[in-house]
């Protein structure tokens, strides 16, 4: 049976598309590796890249874009809305088919103490593969942001591996093991970022909103707009089409429509069929009335 892992590395540059097409080519040029997607955006500045393969071919790929990541940001000059720590912000690697979770959590701890030792850089493990509790979401370790981190790095922020300083121009990277994640985000008709923050508060997990929803507001430009931007943890607890409801139903309670939906990276196709099953309010919906699904399997 073969072995397949995902990773979804984000990196912290969304703007110069030269760099970002020479990430894209470092994961290429490993054989045995698969490019399955990449999301650019400017206004976070941030790049997501999707791709597959055997574990070791994986690893490969992943320390050849760490490697020319950290020479091509410098974090002392990056400025974007999304919340970061590093060149390369998080590194996550899911289980696809023949590879358990332990196993990934294994594959993790072993990418992380090679990365802090390669680069003498600080590592810090989360999710499944979390070696403290209190760092089991991604949140909670990227919270000061790379602008707070060296005034924590002897205190809350002490490195699971690696020096208790940053990397001089790379910051820190987050490394981690954990099932899919749907990155989503809505887009409002408006430009009120309190709004937006507000109907993230609102729906996310830690607020005492929707079970696995992660969520924050943030402000958009060209043209001028708020977003609701969300990680959706485990869709078979939050659908997709219920995100969509609790946030259309507040932002119309405020006289605000919604313009449009976002994804970053990629989805599986469970996710879209309870989107569909819900849209046509098809009772007792299974995948097996998909006529495709039958010779994908």
């Amino acid at each position: 049976m073969s072995r397949f892992v995902e990773c979804v590395p984000n990196v912290s540059e969304g703007r110069r598309g030269d760099v970002i097409d020479r990430l894209a080519d470092a994961i290429r040029a490993v054989e045995g590796v698969r490019l399955l997607d990449r999301t650019s955006d400017v206004d976070h500045n941030r790049s997501v890249f999707t791709y597959a393969g055997e574990p070791e071919a994986v690893l490969g790929a992943t320390h050849a874009l760490v490697d020319l990541a950290l020479r091509e940001i410098d974090m002392r000059a990056h400025k974007g809305e999304h919340p970061r720590l590093g060149a390369v912000d998080v590194i996550p690697f899911v289980p696809l088919s023949g590879v358990t979770m332990d196993e990934c959590v294994a594959l993790a701890h072993r990418f992380g103490h090679e990365l802090a030792k390669r680069h003498d850089i600080p590592v810090y493990f989360y999710a499944n593969a979390a070696a403290q509790p209190e760092r089991v979401r991604l949140p909670d370790i990227r919270q000061p942001q790379y602008e707070g981190l060296a005034a924590l790095l002897e205190t809350t922020h002490v490195p699971d591996a690696g020096p208790r300083r940053l990397h001089p121009t790379g910051g820190a990277i987050v490394v981690g093991a954990r099932p899919f994640l749907i990155a989503f985000n809505i887009e409002l008709d408006s430009s009120d970022l309190k709004l937006a923050q507000r109907i993230a508060r609102e729906i996310r997990e830690s607020s005492g909103g929707l079970p696995a929803v992660q969520a924050k507001g943030f402000m958009l430009t060209d043209p001028p707009r708020a977003q609701v931007s969300m990680n959706l943890l485990d869709f078979t607890t939050t659908s997709l089409a219920r995100v969509w409801r609790e946030v259309e139903s507040r932002a119309n309670a405020a006289g605000v429509n919604l313009l449009r939906g976002e994804l970053i990276g990629l989805i599986p196709l469970d996710a879209v069929l309870a989107v569909a099953a819900d849209a046509l309010r098809l009772d007792g919906f299974t995948r097996d009335r998909v006529i495709e699904t039958h010779f994908l399997e």
